[in-house]
């Protein structure tokens, strides 16, 4: 697919997702900013939620996962369930009876003003270097296959992206998004729809066969319950504390559940999502196992090597396809990504319409959850830290705050790629990470007591939480021998919060 393509493919996507901003955000004030003047169709916010759970990480990475972790990854995902179920049952009704647009309003009613504030600058944080590396690996995608072609800078790259983003959520806010994310949602799933079939096409396989090939290769298993980090009950818990904080707790998940007019409905979205959510997981596992299939397949065309086998991760054919196709030289480091997969088999093996859709279903999962990540950040500090309210006038103050955080976003993503390293990249996005656990330990402590805390030790404790995780997880072989530290660092980093918060009210009492 040629770079023209994928450009033309580009501007058509973004010209319709103006053409919606347009029509949502006409006579837009800060109310259909904030809170799309809580009239959003509650079946709306279910179905775009999917595309704004599903980054762009998410859409290239997922199907990568398959060749090291089989399906063990839907362990999480029935978590999830769990997790979405506590969303719906104890922490909406908590947001609806205190009719909150920002979720951390709830710190400063029952802690006080350090603990509100402490919450949504964690939030801010985090959210800032998450939308940042996200958008960074999608800019990187498109930026090796059309912009990089033509000697664009990478930071020009960057800029015409977040530039269209800001373009199109700068009046509507969250009505915008609501609508935005409906759209790209259904684009993400045709894509991925659409490469199923166009794969099964290529290996000769109908519905059955290829359901039936799925089943009977070693890609499709599940239940882990060994003692590793891939144990069931294990995955279980670290799916439900992901789904309770980084929808339940996050601003930016939860600004498009708010902006639904009554609790009914906003628990109705919740339910409706769930086994909707559950099933794109399933369909982008299966597109995985198809792809390294297919890549199987190809290799051993190609190079006349005899058959990879199934159970292994098939490093060898892959790194043989990168090469072969002149996108990339992995052989110094012996070992393809798994971010690769699915951009190299689209682009350069599989049929043309595979490479189309993947590329509008990397923007719309990529965009759908920028823009909405975009729309938190704005509404975050413009409550939480300059006091504005959902019916203010200052129309400006926003929009000027709007633009800041684009170019801040800006700055981070090019700092990435100023840095070069993956590595160290990948580090400073598990450190944002972190901070989502004294958020954990914050609003468990204020939902689960009846202690009062106060004051600046509330931000010590934040401040100190995620340090001491990262020192166990560091020495981990000291406290658990030979079992690493996945996920659930996010539970131990809540729980030190929660005790420290404990402690502190002790002392204050």
């Amino acid at each position: 697919m040629t770079p023209l393509i994928i450009l033309s493919i580009t501007g058509a996507y973004f010209a319709l997702l103006l053409l919606v901003s347009y029509l949502t955000s006409r006579h837009a004030d800060n109310d259909t900013f904030f809170r799309g003047e809580k009239k959003s169709p509650w079946f709306a916010v279910a179905f775009g939620m999917i595309g704004a759970s599903l980054s762009g990480v998410t859409f290239i990475s997922v199907p990568g996962w398959v060749g090291s972790n089989q399906f063990a990854y839907m362990q999480m995902v029935l978590g999830y369930m769990a997790g979405y179920l506590v969303i719906a049952l104890v922490l909406m009704p908590v947001y609806y009876s205190l009719n909150l647009t920002s979720i951390y309003h709830y710190l400063l009613q029952r802690f006080d003003k350090v603990a509100y504030k402490t919450g949504a600058g964690f939030f801010l944080l985090s959210r800032t270097i998450g939308a940042a590396f996200r958008l960074f690996l999608v800019a990187g995608v498109l930026h090796m296959f059309v912009f990089g072609v033509w000697g664009v800078p990478f930071w020009l790259t960057v800029s015409i992206t977040i530039a269209l983003i800001w373009l199109y959520t700068f009046r509507g806010g969250i009505k915008t998004i609501v609508w935005t994310d409906t759209l790209q949602t259904f684009f993400m799933l045709l894509a991925a729809v659409l490469a199923i079939v166009l794969i099964a096409g290529e290996l000769n396989l109908n519905f059955a066969s290829a359901t039936n090939l799925l089943k009977e290769s070693s890609y499709t298993h599940i239940f882990h319950f060994e003692l590793s980090n891939k144990n069931f009950f294990i995955q279980f818990m670290n799916g439900a504390f992901i789904a309770l904080v980084m929808t339940g707790l996050d601003q930016d998940m939860m600004q498009k559940n708010l902006s639904i007019r009554t609790l009914r409905q906003a628990q109705r979205n919740i339910y409706t999502q769930m086994p909707m959510f559950f099933l794109v997981n399933l369909l982008f596992l299966s597109l995985g196992a198809l792809l390294y299939l297919f890549a199987i397949s190809k290799y051993n065309e190609l190079s006349g090597a005899g058959i990879v086998a199934q159970g292994q991760y098939p490093n060898e054919a892959l790194l043989y396809l990168a090469n072969h196709a002149g996108i990339a030289n992995y052989a110094q480091s012996g070992a393809f990504p798994a971010d690769g997969l699915f951009p190299l088999l689209a682009l350069k093996y599989l049929n043309p319409v595979v490479g189309i859709a993947f590329v509008v279903g990397l923007i719309a999962a990529a965009y759908s959850s920028a823009d909405s990540a975009l729309t938190a950040l704005t509404t975050s500090f413009c409550i939480d830290f300059l006091g504005m309210k959902s019916d203010d006038k200052k129309v400006k103050t926003r929009m000027l705050v709007h633009l800041g955080f684009s170019v801040t976003l800006l700055g981070v993503i090019v700092l990435f790629n100023r840095i070069s390293d993956r590595s160290v990249i990948d580090r400073v996005f598990m450190a944002a990470g972190y901070t989502y656990g004294p958020l954990l330990g914050l609003f468990a402590f204020g939902l689960l007591t009846k202690r009062k805390v106060s004051g600046w030790p509330i931000l010590l404790v934040a401040l100190i939480s995620p340090v001491a995780a990262y020192m166990i997880k560091r020495n981990e072989t000291f406290f658990l021998g030979d079992y690493v530290i996945g996920h659930e660092i996010l539970l131990i980093n809540g729980m030190i919060t929660f005790l420290g918060l404990y402690f502190v009210a002790k002392i204050q009492k």
